[in-house]
């Protein structure tokens, strides 16, 4: 995987943003998606109960629709919940 010097500018501000609202993340790495190659995947240990964590993916949902209109790039927390119970 190629980053260039701008996505990883807008992945370290990504993640310090969601970061400074939800400071249990932690990063893991950074992947891209099985099915877009230019879609960049910030993954994230995210040690939270399930509502929070919903909370979390709207919030950063949005920041990462901002990033999509103003600069072009799919970049997306995708979070790892140590703690969740699959049914």
């Amino acid at each position: 995987m190629r980053i260039n010097y701008k996505q990883q500018q807008l992945i370290d501000d990504l993640f310090d943003h969601i970061k400074k609202k939800y400071p249990e993340i932690i990063l893991k790495n950074l992947d891209v998606s099985p099915d877009d190659p230019e879609h960049i995947w910030i993954n994230v240990i995210a040690d939270m109960d399930e509502d929070k964590e919903i909370e979390m993916m709207e919030y950063s949902a949005e920041l990462e629709a901002d990033l999509l209109l103003d600069y072009g790039y799919r970049i997306s927390i995708m979070p790892e919940n140590p703690n969740a119970v699959y049914c």
